[in-house]
């Protein structure tokens, strides 16, 4: 069905990019959720067929083969795919984290290395920042790359990482001080340096998705494969995490928008008291605040999409749609189960996937709770 504001300031590409996105979701994507979701198992036809839509390459420069999008088209594209499934999204957008601190940092010869085989889907790229006792704030990491002559070894241990098993490169955030909070540099990890991947965690939701740890002893890499001047890996993370904050945000919308849809169709179809019960008031305002909600929650993506493109600083603008459309998820999937009644408790219906996995989008790439702090900043200080 056509949603509301769905293609609201769009140009004419993009909304073609959103239709042809949509019906993958729904035709290639949504197919596999349920079974994916119950194995835990991440459905790499799926991931082949992103692939051939160019969408593993969204921020792969051109010259290396990929679609280099604009802030719209990435937001959109991460919310068409998250309609399909939340945890195909997320891993489609850690990837593209990956290639673009590449695109960003890296030297022209490690960009020709990578990028065009990373822009045709393979090898899986991976984020590595958040640590088992630094999530919120990754200054405090413990990871340490020590200069060795023209390597760097690395010891220390990355947590929550997406793609842990399927990933064959890391964009690796470590202090090349260990007493030097200000040290952080960025590096470039490939799988075939050596670290161990930890056990896949067992998740509430997002159970396609692998994540894992990766534990680094005495790994070694060229130092060449340093992506930032030492000191400079913090601000290069928090840069690049501006423009994912959107693409979660979107994500976000797209998981809302499925709930909504599926809670509409239900709602049509269900009867009680000899009448479907979308003619029920309590059941026809609850589809209203929910298409309130996202559609507020798209407005505000778009918003903020619009300042990335203008290049104006977008920091407030993501959070702000972050913040919002998280929560917003988490509430619409909520009331999603709701309108299903006790069939919305059971696995028949998506809607409890929707409600399980919307938790994770109030908390990866910035916690709701840190959303509101630079929320606040940009009005108090």
């Amino acid at each position: 069905m056509e949603t509301v504001g769905s293609t609201t300031g769009l140009t004419d590409e993009q909304r073609a990019i959103r239709d042809v996105v949509h019906e993958f979701a729904v035709e290639e994507i949504r197919p596999t959720a349920r079974e994916a979701d119950e194995t835990e198992t991440f459905p790499e036809d799926v991931w082949d067929g992103l692939a051939e839509l160019d969408l593993t390459g969204l921020t792969v420069p051109e010259e290396y083969g990929g679609f280099d999008a604009d802030r719209t088209t990435y937001a959109v594209v991460n919310e068409e795919v998250a309609y399909g499934q939340l945890a195909v999204a997320t891993a489609l957008s850690v990837h593209c984290l990956a290639t673009e601190c590449i695109a960003e940092f890296a030297t022209d010869e490690q960009k020709e290395t990578w990028l065009p085989e990373m822009a045709r889907g393979r090898p899986v790229g991976m984020f590595g920042l958040s640590e088992p006792d630094a999530g919120s704030n990754p200054a405090e990491m413990s990871t340490v790359a020590r200069r060795a002559g023209d390597e760097y070894v690395i010891n220390g241990k990355k947590q929550w990482i997406t793609n842990g098993q399927r990933g064959g490169v890391c964009i690796l955030f470590a202090k090349t001080d260990p007493d030097d909070p200000s040290s952080v540099t960025q590096f470039l990890v490939p799988k075939e340096a050596g670290y161990e991947v930890g056990k896949k965690e067992e998740k509430l939701g997002l159970r396609a998705s692998d994540t894992t740890a990766l534990l680094f002893d005495d790994v070694r890499i060229p130092a060449e494969n340093r992506l930032t001047e030492e000191g400079k890996g913090l601000s290069a993370a928090f840069r690049i995490l501006t423009g994912g904050r959107i693409g979660i945000a979107s994500q976000a919308v797209g998981l809302a928008q499925a709930a909504l849809d599926d809670a509409i169709d239900y709602a049509n179809e269900r009867e009680q008291f000899d009448k479907p019960i979308s003619k029920i008031q309590a059941i026809r305002h609850k589809i209203a605040d929910m298409g309130t909600q996202v559609h507020a929650s798209r407005m505000l993506v778009r918003e903020a999409a619009r300042v990335a493109d203008a290049g104006d600083d977008p920091r407030t603008a993501a959070s702000i749609a972050k913040y919002f459309a998280s929560e917003a998820a988490v509430d619409v999937t909520n009331e999603a189960v709701q309108v299903h009644g006790g069939y919305g408790y059971t696995t028949d219906f998506d809607v409890e996937r929707y409600y399980r996995d919307s938790k994770i989008t109030t908390i990866y790439e910035g916690t709701s709770e840190i959303q509101k702090e630079i929320i606040a900043r940009s009005l108090l200080d």
